[in-house]
Order: C-alpha cells, then sequence, then structure tokens
C-alpha cells in the first residue's frame, strides 16, 4: 500500500514523524463518535422516557406539579370573581352588557342602592347600564365555579364546590353538631344537620360527627331529676305557644262572616322634601265594599338609608271610604302568588272611622334585609292582603 493511500486511511507509515499524530486523531474521534451516540440516547430517554413495556397502555398527559395548578386556579379566582365583593359566586351569576360578572347579592343590592338614590344602576367595572331587563346569568361561568375546588371548614380536605355543601351536611365526619337546629345563632358553622337526641331536654352539646356517639353515651340530662328539666321545658313550651297561638288565630279569623283579600302592588314614589325620599304607594282598591289604600316606607324614612346595610320596610293601612260606624278590622300582609320574597304572618288590628281612618306604621315581617332588598330591587312590589271584619 502506498504512502498515499495509507494518508488517506488515516494511518500513517512507518517511520513517519505523523504517526503518533494519527493515533490521537482517530482516539479522538471515536470518542466524539460516542459522545454524540450517549446524548442521543439521552435525548430520546427524557424525550419518550424509559424503556416501556409494549403492552402497556398509553400514558395520561402529564399533570402539572401542584404549585402550577394551584397558580392556575388562584388565576381562574381573579377571573370568575364578582366584580363588587371579589369573591366567587356562591350562587346565580349576572353579567352586564359587556361581559362583567356579578353575584346575585350584589347585583340585587345595586338595584336596590339604585332605587334609594333614585339613579340608574351601572356596573362598577365599566359604568354601563344594568337591570334586570338588560343582564343575564352566564351559566358557563356558575357551572365553572361550581368545579373548582374549596376547603372543608371542618376537616380541611378539597372538593369541588358542587358538592361541597352535600359533604358538610352529610358526608364530613368532622362537621359540627349543634342543638339548635339547621340555623343555630350561636354556632360559626351553619352546616348542622345532625341532633344529640337529648336536645329536646335541653343538651346543649355541640361538636364534631364523630364525637356524637360517645357523647350522647355519655349525656347527663337523662339521668337529671324532673325539677332541673323542668325550665329547660318551659321555654321550649313557650315558643310552642306562641305559634300555635298565631296558627289559632288565624284559623279564628277564617271563620268570620266577612273576609276579603287581594293582590296589592307597591309602587316607588318620592317625597316633594328638599331632600327626597323613596315611599311606596298602592292604587285604590275595594275589599269589603270599602276603598282602601296602603303606603310603605324604607327605614322609617330614615334621611340616607342608601347608607345603612340594616334595611327594612313598614307599612300602614288607609281606609279611603267614609263610614257611618266605626269599623273594626283584623289584617296581615303575605307574599304574592309568583314573588320568592319570605314573609312571617302577623296579624294586626285596628277600629277603623272617619278621624282614624288610618294605622299606624308596622314593620313588614320580612326575615333579613337581604329579602329586603330583593323587594326594593323590584319594579313593584307585589303583596296579597287579608282584611277580616270583626262583627260585634
Amino acid at each position: 500500500m502506498s504512502s498515499l493511500e495509507e494518508r488517506d486511511m488515516g494511518v500513517a507509515a512507518p517511520g513517519s514523524s505523523t504517526s503518533g499524530l494519527g493515533v490521537v486523531a482517530v482516539g479522538a474521534a471515536l470518542e466524539a463518535v460516542a459522545g454524540v451516540a450517549a446524548m442521543q440516547e439521552e435525548v430520546a430517554i427524557r424525550r419518550d422516557g424509559p424503556e416501556t413495556d409494549p403492552d402497556e397502555p398509553p400514558k395520561k398527559r402529564v399533570r402539572l406539579p401542584e404549585g402550577e395548578a394551584g397558580k392556575l386556579e388562584e388565576r381562574l379566582y381573579s377571573v370568575l370573581c364578582c366584580t363588587v365583593c371579589l369573591d366567587l359566586p356562591k350562587a346565580s351569576v349576572y353579567q352586564c352588557t359587556n361581559g362583567h360578572l356579578m353575584c346575585a347579592g350584589c347585583f340585587i343590592h345595586l338595584l336596590a342602592d339604585s332605587r334609594l338614590k333614585e339613579e340608574q344602576a351601572t356596573c362598577p367595572n365599566c359604568r354601563c347600564e344594568i337591570s334586570k331587563n338588560l343582564c343575564c346569568r352566564n351559566l358557563a361561568v356558575e357551572k365553572a365555579v361550581s368545579e373548582l375546588p374549596a376547603d372543608c371548614p371542618f376537616c380541611l380536605k378539597q372538593f369541588p364546590r358542587s358538592t361541597l355543601e352535600r359533604h358538610q351536611k352529610e358526608e364530613c365526619q368532622d362537621r359540627c353538631v349543634c342543638h339548635t337546629g339547621v340555623n343555630c345563632l350561636t354556632c360559626t358553622r351553619p352546616y348542622l344537620v345532625t341532633l344529640c337526641k337529648y336536645k329536646r331536654i335541653g343538651c346543649p352539646w355541640q361538636g364534631p360527627f364523630h364525637e356524637l356517639p360517645a357523647h350522647e353515651g355519655e349525656c347527663c340530662h337523662p339521668n337529671k331529676t324532673g325539677a332541673e328539666l323542668m325550665g329547660v321545658l318551659g321555654e321550649m313550651d313557650q315558643s310552642h305557644r306562641r305559634d300555635m297561638q298565631l296558627y289559632n288565630s288565624i284559623f279564628g279569623l277564617l271563620c268570620y262572616e266577612k273576609i276579603g283579600f287581594t293582590e296589592v302592588q307597591f309602587r316607588p314614589y318620592r317625597t316633594d322634601d328638599f331632600i327626597t325620599r323613596l315611599y311606596y304607594e298602592t292604587p285604590r282598591f275595594t275589599v269589603l265594599n270599602q276603598t282602601w289604600v296602603l303606603k310603605a316606607r324604607v327605614n322609617d324614612s330614615e334621611r340616607n338609608p342608601n347608607l345603612s346595610c340594616k334595611r327594612t320596610l313598614s307599612f300602614q293601612l288607609l281606609l279611603k271610604s267614609k263610614v257611618n260606624s266605626p269599623l273594626e278590622c283584623s289584617f296581615l300582609l303575605l307574599k304574592g302568588p309568583y314573588d320568592d320574597v319570605r314573609i312571617k304572618p302577623v296579624i294586626h288590628h285596628h277600629a277603623f272611622s272617619n278621624d282614624t281612618n288610618e294605622t299606624e306604621y308596622v314593620l313588614l315581617p320580612i326575615s333579613d334585609s337581604v329579602e329586603c332588598n330583593k323587594l326594593l330591587a323590584a319594579k313593584n312590589i307585589n303583596l296579597r292582603l287579608f282584611i277580616f271584619q270583626i262583627q260585634k
């Protein structure tokens, strides 16, 4: 083989001064090739993962680390939260014409405030007009919020919001158990469904659900004497008597000869004062062959009821007809047939005459300020009035 062929093959001729250099070059080349192969194998392992069994099913998409998932949930919270209270909606979600979201409570509160201030309600973000006709519910956001995780306040585990309430009421082993029933005023955790079986004789115990059997086994109330239990039973009997007295009074009124009822519609008006106040009044209506009018006012004509979170409605009944003799009546207001406001019946009495043709203002027995805001946010307030004429 000639020296040229040997040089072309990368092998130095014997006795040549380049023989050492040729051997080093070949070794370096071999090392480079091996390094490239190793790098390619490492890249393939990183990309495809370790070699797996061919019978193994295909892998699912790689899950995000917990930190990144938490950040995603936080971003969703900021996107789906109410623009007023900055909290995730718990029920219905309304949106303005530009798509800004409001929970049902804040939406009703904005409409009620606009009614009190005699202004057009606007979106707090873009200031476009909002009303029950202009705004609509966003069902996609409601469903998305219901799937977001939330912590159970008892066991501190996470559940989708759509199942959290059922978990708190029925499944959580650490849920609060209270003697006062579903709506406990002394307990900060209102998800109460299981009670101590001795609550009817005054047991005040409350605690986690898993401690209930042990408590009932050690409860001291079954061993109390009758004299010790009389105080608790007396309070319970007194509350029961009040409820029965109301029901018996209503049943007694239904036995009267002259009974009349009608649906009334309160319409909003403004006073002529320098600082106008909101009040409501119904058109004249006829019951028991007499002409009547109902009036209502907010917070007993407080100067700025829009600055108060506590809101009430009070009403009075006025007789517009002239009568020859005093007309003694009992009356009560109930919710209308198509409203969802909760009103507890309360019976009022008054003897109408030409000199005393109007009653004092009495509170409309709604449960809280949220129910009052529902009435204020409506265009008109629709209720049902019953009048019973007392025969001498």
